[in-house]
């Protein structure tokens, strides 16, 4: 009996042990800025006990004393923690190093950074959401290495250029090519006052995940024909799997002119327009009597009228966002919901810009082997426009009125159209509208089939449509009044179908050998639509549609299409994981070229050598990755009208009989413009990556330009497009990361890069090209700057003096001094392109604050000032001048750079280098704080993350350009590739502050 008993004490004992020894351990998984990260592995270790987190990061798990616990996420490094008593096990994952920026997205597929022998600059969402601004491409200024983005002006349509690493065309389009989810979008303007609209307004720049931007030829030659400017893939969100989660960003925004010029007072302006018509001979009489027609019969004398033109022109803005997503899914189905309203308030007046995106991203599992997804959105725009910088009726040339001009009649009401200078802007405000209304549809699907475990194929289809209808009123009582009214209906349809197919080989040979094949083709069709219509004669000014004109002046409609079909393929090497080999080759043919000349060869190839691989530096405890890579490939230029290769006829009626006239000569061996780029560079890395960067030196040689070189006139003809001459950029860019400070509760990193760009027109057999102030000239900067050279005012007399240079007998050359305009030289003098552009990026983060902001800026450039003749122009005209023009030449023995003042009188305003400055500049280009209320908190309010944040865009410009702004430029010189860099009335762009919420469920 005591046995029995001492063996129940035994049972009760062990089974009271094990009840003590076995526990359930919870608790939360975050990352180093505390967010919960879902879907988490956590298993103890030798067992196959595990679980994952939920949404929230929050986990359960049952173990027992003395176990371990594993921690494990993609990109973090995993943690093991030893089971004592505790039954909360809190854990922060730090990031692994070695996984960021693991993949880089590539044409038809992804690359492993680490094995990239490219040029690729890659910037993520958090670097390019919350920015204020309604472009996509502004999002990326001081981001990368070699790449300029420029927006030519204020106003929220407007246009942008980027340029990446310089100007590879003179006549051919200067754009790079974009790419959205895999498919080549259309990136042409279609706007019909030569105001250009920016082509990717419709796209939202908070469904971005990356931008990757193909700068060599190694990666861009993929894309063949239209990768000399440079590529950039724009990838957007993506589901994972795990939880629902439904992220809100709202925020609201106010606007102003990021500077504003100096302008004369009404007292200034009489002053000097009186003494301006005094010299020139004119009397008192005259001018008062102009004085008295300006005021409308206020007293100018007693300062009763001083208006402000520039106060009413520009005017404060303001930019309101909202945005909802939801994405999440399963193993087998993931998806990416998204949709976004945003309304911006120019910062001109009468310029608006609202728009409505949506977007549906979905890729499912069918099976092991087979997979499918689709990428689409719809966007509406609507834009309130204004006429283009060369228009009276824009609102920025109200600066030429005269300050003794009242903006309104008596009743405060009505525009003064009666007593201005020139034509009121208010009027069109009041008695006219100008709206575009632009849809843009993308999509794309693709199915992809593991045929083997190394083979797959994948097919993609995809379509781009953009329609954009512009409809333009002109009342009674604007510029159009004599004809009753004026209105225009424009409307626009471009359709691009896309098919790739191609297939993806992989494989690890012998441990040792990882090589990677890509087989393809590709079938792009455009198609283009336009129909237009104008009238004139409106009953009312409340009837603004064409079906109130009494008569249609002009109407007619066109349609055009082109088409590529390419070839590509791609092998990539990588032996033992340090000797890495690229090589491609794309056949491209064109509709738009020569009948024996529609295909060309694209082919590329680059190596690389990770050195730090080497066993004499793998076990350095300094140098983390030392790589040496370089490229040669060959791109090509294919931005030329549709039929440029083709003898064009056009219908030209003649008196109601229908006829034919010709309208274009035709080359039939017009062949590709290739552009053939070596690349030099080194991937370095130390402590850990703790400081990373790259260093690049490249040459880009383009041949056989596609130039619109001028003939003789006697044909009936003014230009050819022919392949002649060449040009060739150089440059040298730098990239350095670093990780200043990284501890658990504060982390600090920078990242800085500049590039230089040297840009040279090598062959050019026809000659000099020149296009107002700019010209083409072998052994120059594509489109420098061609004027006489400015001497200032002639101290005995006033007289503006310009350069003539004498050459001698013995080839030396005499500078002198001349007032003849005529008789002086014109001469190279200065570049509207920049030689060195640099930006840097700081991010701070400190437990729950955020802190991050960007400087970019460029050196080497000029802008020429057209609208100088008129707003400082020493009172030539009664338009308002600028304040530098009270120090104009008045007594002998003046040294001044402003001539003397004489009304209608030519005496300086030529086109000189009196106009032309120097436009270096340093911006503060964004600047955002943020903070994220804690979790504990925002979890009692069923909500994972709670952020709020202040962001400013352009908010420090620092530069000795005294015009509105470095980088406005006028807008209205259409696809002009010569004539650039000049300004013209041209509005300056928005200085923004924004205060927002991010909410997650």
């Amino acid at each position: 009996m005591r046995k029995h008993h001492y063996k129940l004490l035994m049972l009760v004992f062990f089974m009271t042990s094990l009840a003590f020894a076995q526990q359930n351990v919870s608790g939360t998984v975050t990352d180093n800025s505390g967010l919960p990260l879902p879907g988490v592995n956590i298993l103890v270790k030798d067992t196959d006990r595990g679980t994952q987190t939920d949404f929230d990061g929050n986990y359960t798990i049952e173990v027992n004393t003395g176990e371990i616990i594993t921690y494990s996420y993609v990109g973090f490094i995993a943690q093991e923690v030893a089971v004592t008593s505790q039954s909360t096990i809190d854990i922060v994952l730090e990031e692994d190093v070695s996984t960021l920026e693991e993949v880089v997205v590539v044409g038809y597929g992804t690359q492993s950074r680490r094995r990239i022998t490219a040029n690729i600059a890659s910037v993520s969402s958090e670097e390019i959401n919350e920015i204020p601004t309604p472009s996509v491409q502004s999002t990326l200024s001081g981001k990368a290495a070699g790449v300029q983005v420029t927006q030519l002006n204020g106003k929220v349509e407007g246009g942008i250029k980027v340029r990446v690493r310089g100007i590879s065309t003179i006549s051919s389009s200067q754009e790079p090519l974009y790419v959205v989810d895999g498919i080549p979008i259309t990136n042409s303007d279609e706007s019909i006052n030569d105001s250009p609209i920016n082509p990717l307004v419709a796209l939202n720049p908070n469904d971005i995940e990356s931008i990757d931007i193909l700068k060599d030829a190694s990666s861009a030659a993929i894309y063949g024909a239209r990768g000399t400017n440079g590529v950039i893939i724009i990838t957007t969100k993506q589901g994972k799997q795990g939880k629902t989660k439904v992220s809100v960003n709202s925020s609201y925004g106010v606007s102003r002119a990021t500077n504003t010029r100096d302008w004369l007072n009404a007292a200034q302006y009489v002053e000097l327009m009186t003494e301006s018509a005094l010299n020139n001979g004119f009397s008192q009489a005259f001018i008062d009597g102009q004085f008295d027609f300006y005021a409308n019969g206020l007293d100018w004398r007693n300062g009763e009228v001083d208006t402000d033109w520039q106060e009413l022109a520009l005017v404060d803005g303001s930019v309101q966002d909202f945005g909802v997503s939801a994405s999440g899914g399963s193993e087998k189905t993931k998806f990416f919901i998204s949709t976004g309203y945003n309304n911006t308030d120019g910062i001109v007046r009468g310029n608006q810009l609202e728009r409505y995106t949506f977007r549906t991203n979905i890729d499912h599992n069918i099976s092991q082997k087979f997979k499918v997804g689709t990428n689409s959105s719809i966007s509406k725009t609507v834009i309130d426009r204004i006429s283009n910088d060369n228009a009276f009726a824009t609102p920025l040339q109200a600066i030429a009125q005269s300050p003794l001009s009242p903006a309104y009649l008596a009743d405060g009401v009505t525009p003064n159209n009666d007593t201005t200078e020139y034509y009121n802007f208010l009027t069109e405000e009041f008695n006219g509208s100008f709206k575009t209304n632009v849809w843009r549809i993308l999509a794309n699907a693709y199915l992809q089939y593991e045929i083997l475990p190394e083979l797959r194929f994948r097919t993609e289809v995809g379509y781009d449509y953009l329609s954009q209808v512009a409809e333009r009123f002109s009342g009674s009582l604007t510029e159009s009044a004599s004809v009753g009214g004026f209105g225009t209906a424009n409307a626009v349809q471009t359709e691009k179908y896309n098919l790739n197919n191609y297939f993806t080989y992989n494989k690890v040979f012998n441990e040792t050998y990882d090589f990677e094949g890509t087989l393809g083709m590709s079938y792009e069709d455009s198609q283009r639509r336009l129909q237009f219509a104008q009238g004139q004669g409106f009953p009312s000014d409340d009837l603004q549609t064409l079906d109130s004109a009494a008569e249609i002046t002009a109407g007619g409609s066109n349609r055009t299409r082109f088409n590529f079909l390419s070839y590509f393929g791609r092998a990539r090497l990588s032996i033992s994981d340090k000797y890495l080999f690229n090589a491609s080759l794309r056949y491209d043919g064109s509709s738009r070229f020569g009948e024996d000349n529609r295909f060309g060869w694209f082919p590329a190839a680059s190596v690389g050598w990770i050195v730090s691989e080497e066993d004499f530096l793998n076990s350095s405890q300094t140098l983390s990755l030392l790589k040496l890579r370089g490229s040669w490939g060959i791109t090509g230029n294919a931005g030329i009208g549709n039929f440029a290769s083709l003898s064009l006829f056009q219908g030209s009626p003649y008196n109601q009989r229908a006829g034919l006239a010709p309208t274009q000569l035709g080359n039939p061996g017009l062949q590709w413009e290739n552009t053939t780029q070596v690349d030099i560079g080194l991937d370095f890395g130390f402590l850990n990556n703790r400081i990373s960067g790259e260093v690049d030196y490249y040459v880009k040689n383009t041949e056989e330009l596609l130039l619109n070189e001028p003939v003789p006139g006697t044909n009936g003809f003014s230009t050819i497009t022919r392949n002649v001459g060449e040009l060739r950029n150089k440059g040298f860019e730098f990239v350095l990361n670093t990780k200043n400070i990284v501890t658990q509760d504060l982390t600090w990193s920078t990242s800085l890069n500049f590039s230089t760009i040297d840009n040279e027109v090598t062959e050019l057999p026809g000659g000099d090209i020149i296009s107002g102030r700019n010209i083409v000239r072998e052994g120059e900067t594509i489109s420098s700057f061609y004027v006489v050279e400015f001497a200032g005012a002639d101290p005995a007399n006033g007289d503006a003096l310009f350069v003539r240079n004498t050459v001698n007998a013995d080839g030396t050359i005499d500078r002198s001094t001349t007032n003849n305009f005529n008789e002086a030289d014109r001469i190279i003098a200065g570049s509207p392109y920049p030689d060195l552009i640099a930006g840097i990026t700081n991010n701070v983060s400190y437990k729950g604050i955020d802190f991050s902001f960007t400087f970019q800026g460029e050196w080497g450039a000029s802008i020429y000032n057209n609208g100088g003749r008129f707003q400082s122009g020493n009172a030539r005209f009664f338009d308002n001048q600028t304040v530098d023009q009270l120090r104009r030449w008045q007594n002998p023995g003046d040294i001044t750079d402003v001539p003397q003042a004489r009304l209608f009188s030519t005496n300086g305003q030529q086109a000189s280098t009196r106009y032309l400055q120097e436009s270096d500049f340093i911006r503060l280009r964004n600047l955002t704080l943020g903070y994220t209320i804690p979790g504990d908190i925002s979890r009692k309010f069923h909500m994972s993350r709670v952020r709020l944040y202040f962001t400013g865009f352009n908010l420090i410009t620092i530069t000795d350009y005294d015009g509105y702004d470095p980088e406005s430029t006028a807008d209205f010189n259409g696809d002009s590739n010569i004539q650039v860099g000049e300004a013209f009335y041209s509005a300056p762009p928005a200085r923004t502050y924004t205060l927002g919420i991010n909410i997650d469920f």
